[in-house]
Parts: C-alpha cells; structure tokens; sequence
C-alpha cells in the first residue's frame, strides 16, 4: 500500500515537473504574419526550449522545420556613375530646352491675426523692491480685560 501512494506520488511529482518545458507547436494569429524566434520563421513549427512569459533560465530556443530569415534583403543596387539605367524604378526623361512653357499660375496669399480682447496689463519689472512694506492704519484699540 504504502509503495502505491509512493509511486503515485513519484508520478504526479514528475509530471507537472515536465509539463512546462516540453514543445510547442507555433500557431500564428494571423495569416502572413511571420513569427520569427532567433532570425527564424517558427510559423507552422516546433518549439523546444523556455520562451516567453514562462522562460525560467536562459535557455537556447530550438526551431525545428523553420525557415531561415535573412534580416538585410539582398537587392539590385543601382550606381548613376556608370552610365546604365536602373533595373525597375520610373524612367526619367529630360524636356527639350525649347519647349512651350504652361501658363504661370495665379497669385495667392493668405494671412492670419490674432488679437488680445483684453487691455494691455503692467509686466513684472526686472528688479522688484526687496521688501514690500504695508501702509499703517490707525485704528483704536479695545481693552477687553474689564
């Protein structure tokens, strides 16, 4: 009896000690919208390792069945000093000199104001007086000792 519940104990034990950190299959969200884990496309692959919310370590990430992205795409590079067209882009043509000219546009201006409704009010000066002393006022006293 007492091997039972051990060995009971040794399995569930075990279990849930695996359950994170076996493989994942990449599912993306959306359609042609690569996942892309270490410059690899991991769409439609498996995953082996900890990633995301749950990486407990630093631990390598595996991809198995993705595809290699090259992260600076391999282009035509056109050079103007040696004479040729470009490959693809819009073809330039440089208008004779002695072509007729369209008509010149029309003049145009436009201008905004803006205005204060308010009267002009007396700015702070630059050297206010250091003390400011407030006027005397006589005003009786009262004795309320009696």
């Amino acid at each position: 009896m007492r091997a039972a519940i051990a060995l009971g104990l040794l399995i569930g034990t075990t279990a849930t000690a695996f359950a994170g950190g076996g493989f994942e299959i990449v599912i993306p969200g959306r359609i042609g919208v690569p996942i892309i884990i270490n410059g690899v496309d991991a769409s439609y692959a498996v995953v082996e390792g900890d990633w995301g919310l749950g990486k407990g370590g630093q631990v390598q990430t595996r991809v198995y069945g993705g595809r290699y992205i090259d992260p600076v795409p391999k282009v035509g590079h056109y050079y103007p000093s040696a004479g040729l067209l470009p490959a693809y882009g819009r073809l330039e043509i440089q208008p004779p000199a002695n072509r007729p000219l369209p008509q010149p546009a029309e003049s145009y201006h436009q201008s905004w104001s803006a205005r204060s409704p308010q009267p002009a009010q007396a700015d702070v000066p630059f050297y206010p007086p250091p003390v400011i002393v407030a006027p005397e006022i006589d005003v009786p006293r009262r004795d309320f000792r009696n």
